[in-house]
């Protein structure tokens, strides 16, 4: 496994179901369905599809009282027909009666602390010290239920701070600021603290990159500062679509799980929710962080490149994607590629007069092979190294859907 810039962060573990956030475990992917909590069926088929395309955790929305009644039908019917899927349940508004429901069927509930005790805003330009203090009273008396019936199940509880929620108290005080959502999370863990509660996870999500960066950095700090250790979840909210989307979700995502902070991910697109978990093994693969697909190294191609490297480079993927867990380079000439490619486990370089060579890491294992017999002769190597598996019955190779990470030289 390759190393990231900076250690990952210490954080408590916190068992989500059969899935552990922090303690050292690996970044766990997770995403949300659309369909209507109402509609159980659908609930029941996206969850499954979900699940079983990667998405260890899944988020179902409770706006009401009547949605969250279904989530035990709900979760009964997933473990019936598939399998025990870790379930989060989504609060918001007036948070405290429905969290209290959706704690007896799942496994996390995530409540957003500008919402869960909801007051209208009323354009204040300021709160007194004892008007704070009764807020905090306020938020105290309605969350306190909500953390005596998650300790009876041992469920645990995201504190998920949005900038585009927070409370009025908290605008007034601080600023439409990363400030605001760390004291926002902070009441919130103080609280729960207090009642000797510490299965939280924390998040701290915006739209726009640089006030997440600067949020969960800040959240860390003072983490630190306070002796707390708590895992953080970590997404750029409403990215919108397309591959805009999946640049500024990675964009705050992998620059702090490469500064070791991050236990969770989730990319959120305005799109099938399916579409976000390859953008999420994508980001833990090229970090280092998890290993799910084979990745190949490629140059981008210039003059001196010696054959079709887009075809060649599609060949070798066709023929060995099923091999996850190895690294595969593809390289133009040999006057880079022999030193870019170092960290591959088996590289295939071109040479003058359309010859290629095979290399084991550093090694020369076979040169002079002709072009057309290069992905041949790749495949053969990789049976005799021992590392070969035929692809799964039934499904050629050529024919499995596009699940490679390429990683780009140059």
């Amino acid at each position: 496994m390759l190393e990231t810039t900076y250690p990952r962060r210490k954080t408590r573990p916190v068992r989500v179901g059969d899935v552990t956030i922090g303690g050292g475990h690996p970044v766990v992917v997770q995403s949300m369905i659309t369909s209507e909590t109402r509609e159980i069926e659908a609930c029941v088929e996206q969850i499954v599809a979900m699940h079983r395309a990667g998405s260890e955790i899944v988020r179902v929305t409770t706006p009401s009282l009547d949605e969250a009644r279904c989530l035990g039908e709900i979760k009964a019917k997933v473990r019936e027909r598939y399998r025990d899927v870790p379930l989060v349940a989504d609060v918001h508004h007036q948070g405290s009666d429905i969290a209290v429901e959706v704690a007896k069927y799942v496994d996390k509930v995530r409540i957003n602390p500008g919402l869960f005790v909801f007051r209208k805003h009323t354009n204040r330009e300021e709160y007194t010290p004892d008007e704070h203090a009764a807020e905090r009273s306020a938020i105290e008396a309605c969350l306190v239920p909500v953390i005596e019936a998650v300790k009876r199940r041992g469920v645990a509880m995201r504190v998920g701070v949005n900038h585009g929620s927070l409370s009025e108290r908290m605008l007034v005080t601080y600023g439409d600021t990363p400030e605001g959502m760390v004291e926002s999370a902070l009441e919130y863990l103080r609280i729960c603290e207090a009642h000797d509660y510490r299965d939280i996870v924390l998040s701290l999500k915006a739209s726009r990159v640089p006030v997440m960066l600067a949020a969960n950095r800040l959240m860390v700090r003072r983490m630190d500062e306070l002796g707390m250790s708590y895992p953080l979840h970590l997404g750029v909210t409403e990215a919108g679509d397309g591959d805009y989307a999946r640049i500024k979700s990675t964009a705050g995502i992998a620059t702090l799980l490469n500064e070791g902070i991050g236990d969770t991910i989730r990319v959120s697109l305005s799109e099938d929710p399916l579409n976000e978990l390859p953008v999420c093994y994508d980001i833990l693969q090229a970090l280092g962080l998890r290993k799910t697909k084979v990745e190949y190294i490629a140059c981008p191609s210039c003059g001196r490149t010696k054959f079709d490297l887009p075809t060649v480079l599609r060949e070798v993927r066709d023929a060995t994607r099923h091999l996850v867990g190895l690294d595969i380079a593809v390289m133009g000439c040999i006057v880079n590629g022999p030193g870019e490619m170092a960290d591959a486990d088996y590289g295939y370089v071109g040479k003058a007069g359309g010859k290629i060579a095979l290399y084991r890491k550093r090694e020369v294992v076979k040169a002079n092979i002709a072009q057309e017999d290069g992905v041949k002769e790749l495949v053969a190597l990789l049976k005799s190294d021992g590392v070969w598996s035929d692809p799964p019955e039934g499904q050629p190779v050529s024919a499995r859907p596009p699940l490679t990470a390429i990683r780009t030289i140059g």
